[in-house]
Order: structure tokens, then sequence, then C-alpha cells
């Protein structure tokens, strides 16, 4: 099975920009997999809803036709959820998604 989903957890702008969203975005693009998922959880939430740069990192990797999923739970914590669907990201439970997705053999990247 070609499926990857990758999980981002991590404020630090700097790795999405040179490792997670290029991964993702040629990943998609150069047909490495067959599907590609991007799930942004905890604080990469508040960071695409709040700045204006890596909204647009975010809105790459839509135009690109990967899937951007954000964690309703926390998403809704951070008070972003409006933002973040505004933005073109799916909001939902993220939980049983990712179980599910291991489950049926995707691989999994964290950043």
């Amino acid at each position: 099975m070609n499926k990857v989903f990758l999980i981002l957890t991590s404020g630090d702008v700097i790795i999405h920009q040179e490792a997670s969203f290029p991964y993702a975005i040629n990943a998609k693009k150069h047909k490495w997999m067959e599907e590609v998922r991007v799930i942004l959880w905890g604080p990469t939430e508040k960071k695409a809803a709040e700045d204006k740069n890596f909204q647009e990192y975010v809105i790459s990797l839509l135009n690109a036709g990967v899937e951007v999923i954000a964690c309703k739970a926390c998403s809704d914590d951070f008070g972003v959820s409006e933002k973040l669907e505004k933005l073109g990201v799916e909001v939902k439970n993220v939980g049983t998604l990712v179980t599910e997705m291991l489950k049926e053999g995707w691989h999994q990247l964290t950043f």
C-alpha cells in the first residue's frame, strides 16, 4: 500500500518549511504515494490559524492535492476550528482516523 500520512505537531516552522511540507507536496506531485494526508495536531493548528506564512504553506499543500485535516478536539480547545475550516482544512476527530489508517497499513511520518 502506497499511502502516507504526516502528523504535524511541532510548532517549529523551520521543520515544516524544510521537511514536512516539501515531502508531502513532492510525494503527491511525483506520485511517490497514491494518497497523502497531512494531519495538523496541537500547536500546528494554532500556528496555521494565526501565522500568514504558515497558512501559505497549508494552502500550497491543498493546491497540490494533499488532504489536510486538523484535530477537532485540539482546534476547539484553541478556538481556531472556524479559521482552519475557512482556510480549507477539514476539521474532525482524528484519533479514530489515525487508528484506522494504521490498521489499513498506511505509512506514518511525524514532525
